[in-house]
């Protein structure tokens, strides 16, 4: 499986017992939804390995305390610790109204209320603390912030984002 078939599920941070338990940090709201996985993917070499999982339990707040098979010391837990965990995209659930995941967006058309059609979504950044749209626009890049009051409407049949952002925003690109 590749890693563009795949969402970031966490990262494994620090080990919980010698026993080869390991703690990994979510990358969620809702650490319960994590409890159920049989297995994860992990990232060692620029590959996606499956780990199956023996264990789990959740610690603290966003922390899941994972017990993965055949890594039963702390020196198969140590080699583990930094390591990047995925899970495939179908294993996401489906959200509805306007609700979605950034993949999912991707060349959905954008229509803007005052403006009207401003381009193709390319991507969305979220490595910045304000995530952003990033939309191609007759070969100009327009950079909208992901932000609730922005979006009106997901049109999921007709690959559709309905945005109301404020007057300005989109011509200053332009």
């Amino acid at each position: 499986m590749q890693k563009k078939d795949c969402f970031f599920v966490g990262k494994i941070v620090k080990k919980y017992s010698f026993k080869g338990e390991l703690l990994i940090k979510l990358d969620t709201d809702e650490p319960e939804q994590f409890l159920g996985m049989e297995s994860v993917l992990v990232e060692q070499h620029k590959s996606l390995i499956p780990f199956f999982i023996e264990s789990s339990s959740l610690h603290k707040s966003l922390l899941l305390r994972v017990q993965f098979e055949e890594v039963a010391n702390e020196a198969d837990a140590d080699a583990l610790i930094g390591k990047e965990l995925y899970l495939p995209l179908t294993a996401l659930p489906p959200l509805t109204g306007d609700k979605f995941y950034y993949h999912e967006i991707i060349g959905f058309t954008v229509k803007d209320k005052t403006f009207g059609e401003a381009g193709t979504i390319i991507a969305v950044n979220d490595a910045t603390a304000q995530h952003l749209f990033i939309i191609d626009f007759k070969g100009k890049e327009i950079l909208i912030p992901v932000n609730d009051s922005f979006i009106e409407k997901v049109d999921r049949e007709h690959k559709i984002l309905h945005l109301d952002v404020p007057a300005g925003l989109i011509e200053i690109y332009l």
